[in-house]
């Protein structure tokens, strides 16, 4: 995600980094490149141009910090711009004072609504509410058989009239069902095309009329690109959007859509999608995108990862596993599988400060095949070897070898990696980390 950008931004800043002071003509060269870096990554133009010249206004004006480093001084400047560019700040969901509340997700076919629809009523049922989703989509083949299927994976309740029934119908019925039974946001699942027709906006502007919906939500691939923003402006001309959803934004390299979608299409990102599970949606922050592009890391958006993926009670005994020093192999398998749990390894590793600069530059190679090549070689050592590795020896890591499907070399470096681990912890119980009785 933004690899691409984020790489060229990083060279474009470095070339002033020796600089004793900025000049007009050093801040000029600089954004030449930027300029570049931006039309490559298929922003709109003129949000370049606007954006170019607020940051050459900035650069070389009166609010220019004197004690910062020229290339600070600019990436300051362009971080600042960058977030105000995508919205400045979170924008949350409008909820009714009166529930229910309904949110229509709308978009071209293809674009992902009824997975989008299905990981939104996951995340709002992590908030503590009950969502209830609407198959309103009645002509895609098997669409309301694929939201029921997606409603039970995520134990959201699901509403259809069968395929027989007209959409805005459904969408009112499925109001009704949902104010007797408790349920509560609405999220109607509409029908798309595979291209902007008048037939489909008339439907989804007589549904809009009918239930009155809080949000409005466009769901947009944005491997689109431009293409997206065009689509969101005319959705946004025709119905008003309250937002919009980018969907398998961790796919795209250049990140066009996401930096193009508020300027062009006046409505703000409320969500992106960043992996294929019904978990992987969420919230758009825009100073934490601002920071990745940038290449310093989102540590909030970690720490919420991991607070989802690992759940207080195996904290816990993996504090205590630590604080016994009886932190084996299996237990340090059990941690990879929670790291992995949070998401793709390489858009972790983007998110803490310095490593996705040293990812760009080929220091550091991610590569989601080796976890499962050290769980497959834990997986073939006895219960007493994961134990006690000090017993495996030559024969012992032969045999774990053949059984893994690796080679020696492959065993032996997980058992490196696993005391190299175990000497970690023991330096963290040791000090301030995990104090023992007594101290202080």
């Amino acid at each position: 995600m933004f690899e691409t950008l984020a790489a060229k931004l990083e060279l474009a800043i470095r070339r002033i980094r020796s600089r004793g002071r900025l000049s007009a003509a050093d801040v000029d060269e600089a954004l030449r490149e930027v300029r570049l870096a931006l039309l490559e990554a298929d922003v709109n133009f003129k949000v370049v141009k606007d954006f170019i010249a607020r940051v050459r206004e900035k650069a070389v004006g009166e609010a220019t910090l004197t004690h910062l480093m020229p290339d600070q001084q600019v990436i300051k400047i362009v971080y600042d711009e960058l977030a105000a560019l995508m919205g400045g700040q979170r924008a949350n969901l409008q909820f009714s004072p009166s529930p229910p509340s309904s949110f229509m997700l709308v978009g071209l076919q293809g674009a992902g609504k009824t997975t989008t629809a299905g990981k939104l009523a996951a995340l709002l049922k992590r908030e503590g509410r009950l969502p209830l989703l609407a198959a309103t989509d009645v002509r895609r083949p098997a669409a309301i058989k694929q939201l029921r299927v997606i409603a039970e994976k995520v134990g959201a309740a699901c509403f259809d009239l069968g395929e027989n029934a007209e959409p805005v119908a459904v969408a009112a019925a499925a109001q009704r069902y949902a104010r007797g039974h408790g349920l509560d946001p609405v999220l109607l699942d509409t029908g798309g095309r595979l291209h902007i027709d008048d037939e489909l906006m008339s439907e989804l502007e007589r549904m809009k009329a009918a239930v009155r919906p809080q949000e409005v939500l466009l769901v947009a691939d944005a491997m689109m690109g431009q293409d997206a923003v065009a689509v969101a402006r005319t959705f946004h001309e025709r119905l008003g959007l309250s937002g919009a959803v980018l969907t398998k934004l961790e796919g795209d390299a250049r990140g066009g859509a996401a930096l193009s979608i508020r300027a062009v299409a006046g409505c703000p990102i409320k969500f992106v999608g960043v992996g294929e599970r019904l978990e992987a949606l969420e919230p758009f922050y825009p100073e934490r995108m601002a920071s990745r592009i940038l290449g310093m890391g989102d540590v909030l958006t970690l720490v919420e990862r991991a607070e989802r993926a690992i759940s207080e009670d195996e904290a816990r005994a993996l504090e205590q596993k630590i604080r016994a020093d009886a932190f084996t192999l299996q237990d340090f398998v059990d941690q990879m599988k929670q790291v992995r749990r949070m998401g793709p390894l390489d858009q972790m590793v983007d998110m803490v400060p310095g490593l996705s600069r040293l990812k760009q530059k080929g220091g550091l190679e991610v590569d989601e095949r080796l976890l499962s090549r050290f769980e497959a070689i834990v997986s073939s050592m006895t219960p007493e070897e994961r134990a006690r590795p000090a017993i495996i020896d030559g024969s012992r890591r032969r045999r774990i070898a053949a059984g893994s499907g690796t080679a020696v070399q492959d065993v032996n470096r997980v058992l490196k990696q696993y005391e190299g681990a175990r000497q970690m912890l023991r330096q963290m119980r040791g000090g301030t980390a995990f104090p023992r009785k007594g101290r202080v």
